[in-house]
This record gives C-alpha cells, sequence and structure tokens, in this order.
C-alpha cells in the first residue's frame, strides 16, 4: 500500500519507518526541509533506540522517502496519517492548528480517494472537524472528491517506540465508514498476525480512549506517588507496599514506581486537554485535577528533601545530576523532573554538575552556557567535588555504581535517590547517607 505520513517527529517518523519495514511505499512529508534533508540522509534528529537503522535501512531499500512537496505527498498516499504535534493551549486545551493546517493541505491537492488518519493525539470531535475543514476547503476550490476519516490513536512508549509499533498491544481504528475501516485493517494486518489486535469503534471512542489511557497509567503513578508520601510519615516503606499490593491481579506491578514525578510530552498535556474537553461538556473532572496536582507536587520532593539535607543553607553548595531526560532511553526534557530540581537549586543559589546517556544536547539546547550549569560528559565527572548526588532519571547505566568510588569523590557521601534504584541498606553500608522516596 501506498502511504503518506504528515509530520516527522517522535510519532510520524516511528509509523512511517515502521509502515515500510513490512512492505508499504512510504512517502514522509514535513515543512521543515531542513529536517527532511536530515531525514533523506538518513539523519534521525532525536533518540529513539532501534529508529535509526531502521530509518536508514527502509532508505537503501526504498520503501520510505522524504519530501517537503505537500502536492507530491497527497498525490502518493491512498491512506494520509496526519501525525503532527497538539501543544497545550495556555488554557490547557489541545492546539489543533498544525491538524487542521494538514487537513486544509491534504484537501488543497485532494483529487481522488483518501482515507485520511488522525494519529495525533486529539480531543474528542476532532475527527469531525477534520471533517469539515477538508469539506470547507474543497468546496473553496470549487472540487469534488471522496474522503473518509479516521481515528488511529499511537499507543507509543518513548524508548520503546518501535517495538510497541511492530508488536502491538491493540491497534485502535475508529471509523465510521467500513471502506476505510477495511483499509486500514489491512494496513496493519502484518501487526496483527499472532492473534487479532484490532479493535474497531467509533471515531469519537477511540479519541477518548487515547487519552483515557494515558489519564489511567498517569493516575497509578500518581497514586503511588501519594502512598509514598503517607508512607514516610508512617515510617513504611513503599517498595514493600508495591510489591504486596502489585501481587494482586487485579492491580498488577505496572505503572505502580513512586519517584519524583512524571513528565513527558503526553502524560502532563493529555492531562490537561482532558480535562479541558471535560470542561467544556460541563464536566468537573476531579480525579485528573487531583492526579495533576500531586504529580506538580512531587516534582518538587527531590528539592524538598535536598533543602531539610542541608538546613535551607543551598547557596554554594554543587549538586550532582544524574539523569536529565524524563524518562530512560530517550533524549527528551518535555516536562521533566530534572528540569523542575535544576531550576528550584538555582533559584536558591546552587549549581549543577549533571550527566545524561542522551540528552546533554537538548540541556544545551535549553538552558544555554550559564555559570551555575556544567554538563560532564561521565556520570563520575558529575560526581566529582559535590556535595551530593541527585538520581533523577533510572537510566540502566546508573543501576550498579561503584559505590566506593563515588565515597571518593563526592565531597559528602550523601545519595538523593528519586527512583528507589538502589537498596538503602547496600547503599548505607557503603557509607553514604541515603535518602529515597517513600522510605523510611
Amino acid at each position: 500500500m501506498k502511504i503518506t505520513v504528515f509530520g516527522s517527529g517522535y510519532v510520524g517518523l516511528v509509523a512511517a519507518a515502521c509502515l515500510a519495514e513490512v512492505g508499504n511505499e512510504v512517502l514522509a512529508v514535513d515543512v521543515d526541509e531542513a529536517r527532511i534533508a536530515r531525514l533523506a540522509r538518513g539523519e534521525v534528529p532525536f533518540f529513539e533506540p532501534d529508529l535509526e537503522p531502521l530509518v536508514r535501512a527502509n532508505l537503501r531499500a526504498g520503501r520510505l522517502a522524504f519530501t517537503a512537496d505537500a502536492q507530491r505527498a497527497v498525490a502518493h498516499g491512498l491512506v494520509q496519517f496526519i501525525a503532527v504535534g497538539t501543544p497545550s493551549d495556555q488554557d490547557g486545551a489541545a492546539d489543533l492548528r498544525h491538524v487542521l493546517d494538514v487537513a486544509r493541505t491534504i484537501a488543497r491537492h485532494l483529487a481522488d480517494y483518501r482515507v485520511v488518519a488522525i494519529k495525533s493525539t486529539v480531543p474528542v470531535g476532532t475527527a469531525e472537524r477534520v471533517a469539515a475543514t477538508l469539506r470547507a476547503e474543497l468546496a473553496a476550490r470549487g472540487a469534488e472528491a471522496e474522503f473518509d476519516v479516521v481515528a488511529n490513536p499511537e499507543f507509543l512508549r518513548e524508548g520503546a517506540a518501535v517495538n510497541d509499533f511492530m508488536r502491538p498491544d491493540r491497534i485502535v481504528i475508529g471509523a465510521d465508514a467500513p471502506r476505510a475501516e477495511a483499509l486500514l485493517r489491512e494496513l496493519y494486518a502484518p501487526f496483527s498476525r499472532n492473534h487479532e489486535k484490532i479493535v474497531a469503534m467509533d471515531p469519537r471512542s477511540a479519541e477518548l480512549t487515547k487519552y483515557a489511557a494515558n489519564a489511567m497509567l498517569a493516575t497509578r503513578i500518581s497514586f503511588m506517588n501519594e502512598m509514598a508520601v503517607l508512607a514516610e510519615r508512617l515510617g513504611a516503606d513503599i517498595e514493600k507496599v508495591r510489591l504486596g499490593i502489585g501481587a494482586d491481579p487485579r492491580i498488577g506491578y505496572a505503572y505502580l514506581y513512586p519517584g519524583c514525578g512524571f513528565g513527558g510530552s503526553c502524560f502532563p498535556k493529555d492531562l490537561r486537554a482532558l480535562r479541558h474537553r471535560a470542561a467544556e461538556v460541563g464536566v468537573e473532572a476531579r480525579l485528573l485535577a487531583a492526579v495533576e496536582a500531586v504529580n506538580e507536587a512531587q516534582k518538587r520532593v527531590l528539592f524538598h528533601k535536598i533543602e531539610r539535607h542541608f538546613g535551607g543553607r543551598l547557596a554554594g553548595k554543587t549538586l550532582a545530576i544524574w539523569g536529565l531526560s524524563f524518562k530512560p532511553d530517550t533524549d527528551d526534557m518535555r516536562e521533566a523532573p530534572a528540569r523542575t530540581l535544576m531550576e528550584a537549586l538555582w533559584a536558591a543559589g546552587a549549581r549543577v554538575r549533571a550527566y545524561d546517556p542522551a540528552a546533554m544536547e537538548e540541556a544545551r539546547r535549553l538552558y544555554g552556557r550559564r555559570s551555575d550549569l556544567e554538563l560532564a560528559d561521565d556520570p563520575y565527572r558529575a560526581a566529582e567535588g559535590a556535595d551530593a548526588l541527585a538520581l533523577v532519571t533510572e537510566w540502566r547505566t546508573f543501576r550498579s555504581p561503584d559505590f566506593a568510588r563515588l565515597k571518593t569523590l563526592l565531597r559528602a557521601p550523601v545519595l538523593f535517590d528519586g527512583r528507589n534504584v538502589y537498596d538503602p541498606a547496600v547503599v548505607r553500608r557503603h557509607g553514604f547517607i541515603y535518602h529515597g522516596v517513600g522510605r523510611p
């Protein structure tokens, strides 16, 4: 099948490469010509495991191509995916400008039947808005062309996006038109061979499914973080509590890890957008508001622990930070807990020396050159001469450090474990003062 993908970010590029990998002819289009030039050379402009080799292999095979030519893109694909960003507006609503711009672009060049499939995370009712936009643009041209609009949300985790696309848990197709549903079933058949993974429904239900899934996962994280605060006050160990409740098959262990809050491009933005959409239809989403409030407070937990340890006197101190991305296996620092911690430390007069396996360039882009930030090229270099070490992102490379070496490098053996990666007893045996989350 010939496929067009509008947008070459995390979602669009992963979709394009994976659809090409199973034999489709895929043309990815973006308005950023510099990005298109890099992608045409096989250079992926962000870090995502396994993605760059996949892009390069399919470029060589001739199944994947990149363009900034919208007319060529619309002419190419029977299925036209919209996979552009939907950032938050100031009021929390999802900004649909880019989605609707793509719809207008498709309509300007539409001549034959196309399925317009929305992969972007969008509020309930967007498929109808996209269809109305297509009709209005066609009418303005005085043209007629058939199309169907389908909601086809993605459920990709940054850091595991290629695997998630190639081996999905489910494939949600929100379609009113049998013809469009049949085409998408055909397209996704290679990803659904082991057992039936396609869940077909109407577009509004598909749009809500995406938001509901992210809201549920965020709720589990905030629930455990609130329990962690309670565990500390009561002298309980939240890690033992996690094991105790996760053993219940009705609950399970997934997304029950306490820590210093969640960030990224999805959960915070999608919670705000869902709350805003609920308010538009007269529903006060109290649980979602609480999930968001708990998370914002949790992102400051590490700073408060550090501040208490030093008696509120942080001016002139140097803190080593391990992990800057919002989660492991990505360079994405959008709404990352590390940013909240660093900015609070700077406001208190402290310096930061940080290391991350993938997000160093992103940190330089965000913060530029500043005297109170040093980006070290090695985790132990980050710890050298620091007054304490804070682990913020649980990259695998941080899981088994040389504690004896760390103790000699740090000015004082103080460790703030923002993800409960380490066994407190082991860390203390090495002579460290240990501060975890939800641990007595």
